[in-house]
Order: structure tokens, then sequence, then C-alpha cells
């Protein structure tokens, strides 16, 4: 019967010839409340900035100074990450609801996050500020302007609440943020090193686009250190079936103690 809340098998199953046995009756309703947050933080940021005060060239120039602060600051904080991967009995994924282990989003994440956003205010403020202060289509484009960072802002709301944790690791592959990698393509992974840093898990895929880089999983954005995430993936890249079981399953330390924690 379609639709169904049971279980059904799907056939990304690995190189150890797994079926990851997953609910999709969870995920349509997490993707209404995704839509319901992201609607929620859209019509509170458009009231809000629809019905405050004029904005002129000092405001902007306050804004660029505390855009720049956060990207220097987030650009050369390199904070601890001690935490581990967590079980989650269900784990809202891309296409599916399955358990496996999580990794949150680290406080440098979510730093970056707001860099990001603070960097969105600066070009909506400045092209604001160069409107005519005269009725009619300057009110209009001002209106639309503050719209799109009503709109930019929902749609952050929304990726955040659409999937279980920043990273995760199910029967059926690798997940970070609204990235999909499954196993059965994944041949090995390794740890990423950027400006003489480690920063991440370099996935090797098997089949992947021409031209485009090998991707990048975990990072400082994840509070699980990347030592940590490059053992776990190694470790369950053999066996996914273990994921899918659907009993709590720890990830394996790796060798070393890792740097991040």
């Amino acid at each position: 019967m379609a639709g169904a809340p049971y279980p059904t098998a799907v056939s990304d199953s690995g190189p150890a010839g797994a079926a990851a046995y997953v609910s999709g009756g969870g995920l349509q309703g997490r993707r209404l409340l995704a839509l319901a947050v992201a609607a929620v933080v859209f019509a509170a940021a458009a009231a809000v900035l629809l019905r405050g005060p004029e904005f002129d060239v000092d405001d902007v120039q306050l804004v660029v100074w505390l855009a720049t602060g956060l990207r220097l600051a987030e650009q050369r904080w390199w904070p601890r990450r001690s935490a581990r991967l967590v079980w989650r009995p269900q784990v809202v994924g891309r296409y599916a609801v399955e358990s496996g282990l999580v990794a949150r989003r680290s406080l440098a994440g979510w730093v970056v996050l707001l860099t990001e956003l603070a960097w969105a205010a600066p070009v909506a403020l400045g092209a604001i500020s160069l409107l005519p202060d005269e009725p009619g289509w300057a009110r209009n484009a001002r209106a639309v302007l503050l719209v799109g960072v009503a709109a930019v802002l929902a749609r952050v709301a929304y990726g955040e609440a659409r999937y279980t944790g920043r990273l995760a690791l199910t029967a059926s592959g690798v997940r970070h943020r609204d990235r999909h990698y499954p196993w059965s393509n994944i041949d090995r992974a390794r740890l990423a090193v950027v400006d003489g840093r480690v920063d991440g898990v370099r996935l090797r895929l098997i089949v992947r686009e021409s031209l485009a880089p090998a991707p990048v999983v975990g990072g400082r954005g994840v509070a699980v250190s990347d030592e940590r995430l490059l053992a776990a993936i190694e470790h369950f890249r053999c066996r996914p079936a273990a994921l899918a079981v659907g009993l709590p399953v720890t990830a394996p330390e790796p060798a070393v103690a890792p740097a991040g924690g």
C-alpha cells in the first residue's frame, strides 16, 4: 500500500551488500516542519525589516565593520573539537529517515554561519541606501530588497530544521549538510589538509563528475574531530549493515588521539 508507514528496504547498500531499512513516513513530516519554520522566520523577519527605520550610509558602514570583524575572527579561530558521534534511532536525511550516527554543528560552525549572514546584510543595506528619498518605485524597490533578506534568513532556517545534525553516517551513506554520498561510491577516505591544517575528511569517490574535486566532509564546522570522523567512515565503509540494525552503535576511536580533542 503506497504511503504506508512501514519500513522499506533501499538498494543503496554499500560495499558489504547491506540493505538499509528506512522509513519514508517521517520524511514528509520533517519537510513540512522545515517549511513551517521557514515561513515563521520569513514572516517575522519581513515584518521587522519592513516596519523598521530607514537605513543610511552610516548604518551600512557599521554593518560592514561588524561583518569584517566576524570574518577575521572565524578565519583565525580553530577551537578544540572534543565531541563524539552520537547514535540516533531516527536520522532525517535527503531521501529517508534512518538510524545512524550524528555530528552536530560546532561553535565555530555557528560563527561561520553568522558571518555569512552578516555579509549578506551590507549588500542589501548598501543598495537601499543608494535609493532616492522619494515615493513610488524607490519605496517598492526597498521593500523588494528587504523581502529578499527575509527570504535568505528563511532559507537558512529551512536548512537547519530539515536535517538531523550537521553530518550523519547511516547505512545508506555519509551525509554532510544536504549532500549525500553512498557507501557504494566511496573508495577510501583520508584527512584533508588546507594551508597546513587538517580541515575535514576527503572522500575518494569511485564515480564522480568530470573535473570535480573530491568532496570534503566534516571540518571545523562540525563538533567531531576529523580524526574521529575518518576512523568512523573507514570502519563503517566496509560494514554499513552495522548501522541498519536499529540498535545503538558506538563509533570507533582513532588509533592516535585526535588533534582536535
